[in-house]
């Protein structure tokens, strides 16, 4: 198989300066994709120096770093701590992670991620796994449906789209990108059709891939991995990765207030380093995929 094109990596500068790396240390990169972020860290890495990268995508496969010092770990991310002691590892400096679907996924029509092309209803990371966008449109309970557009697309009309598709899809199975975009079509409001249908794809790729979990169960993870100073590094795309990433940093937890002690002091695992970082105008011009892009860093502490 050819190597695949990736475009540039996001906030490639700023997210690897976030790490603060030190020459001998051990850093993960969880979503290896086409290595942009990968190769950058090995350039500031020294010889003791260690990188482990993840990615459940087959196609990153052909992507692969020849150095010594790198592995790339071919699974989910959300296993994160499982497989690093499979390596031998149990501490590590730093973690990367650049979360959403990658330009390459975007760009191979057959993926089934991107609005732009016809294509059978796929949108699975991990193409090894059951569940597809097939699955969900043709499968879930309306009332299902209803909640995973309201919760991952934050869509108000979710009851009205949950029941077309219910409706449509009692003559025929819904199989194809185009297919579902003309059960929609009177949903689609003119001048926004773009913006909505991305709402839509959002939503039923992140109930495909269960994104909302497997971060959450990464970031709980990021505490007990990091050695104390050691930094994430994160890259959201929507604003439910973001809350959940700002959340994490500020008191650990997902919902609700962490607890004060006798002296009103609370005791969370990560300190915030800098303010909220977003692309220039200058990166945008370059990669329009960064446009929505936010990095927020921490430290172990």
């Amino acid at each position: 198989m050819k190597q695949m094109e990736y475009h540039n990596p996001v906030l490639l500068k700023e997210t690897v300066d976030g790490l603060a790396i030190k020459s001998g240390g051990v850093y993960v990169d969880v979503t290896f994709g086409g290595g942009g972020h990968s190769k950058e860290i090995l350039s500031r890495l020294g010889p003791q120096g260690r990188l482990f990268a993840f990615d459940q995508d087959q196609d990153a496969l052909d992507n692969v770093i020849d150095d010594k010092r790198f592995t790339l770990i071919s699974e989910n991310f959300r296993f994160i701590k499982r497989f690093l002691r499979f390596h031998g590892v149990k501490k590590v400096d730093g973690i990367l992670g650049d979360f959403g679907v990658s330009s390459h996924q975007f760009d191979v029509a057959e993926r089934g991620f991107s609005t732009r092309f016809e294509a059978d209803l796929d949108m699975r990371m991990n193409q090894s796994e059951t569940l597809s966008a097939y699955n969900v449109v043709n499968e879930y309970e309306e009332s299902d449906l209803r909640t995973v557009f309201l919760q991952y697309g934050e869509l108000r009309n979710a009851p009205k789209l949950a029941r077309a598709i219910v409706g449509a899809r009692k003559n025929n199975p819904i199989k194809t990108s185009v297919e579902l975009k003309e059960v929609l079509k009177p949903f689609l409001v003119r001048h926004k059709e773009h913006k909505i249908l991305a709402q839509i794809y959002q939503a039923i790729r992140i109930e495909v891939n269960q994104e909302i979990e497997v971060l959450k169960e990464f970031l709980m993870q990021t505490q007990g991995l990091l050695e104390v100073g050691g930094r994430i590094s994160l890259i959201s795309y929507h604003s439910l990765e973001d809350r959940l990433v700002k959340r994490f940093i500020r008191s650990g937890m997902f919902e609700g207030e962490p607890e004060k002690d006798l002296y009103g002091n609370i005791d969370v695992p990560f300190k915030k380093v800098g303010g909220l970082i977003i692309p220039s105008d200058e990166e945008i011009k370059v990669n329009n995929r960064a446009r929505s892009a936010k990095l927020r860093i921490a430290e172990r502490i």
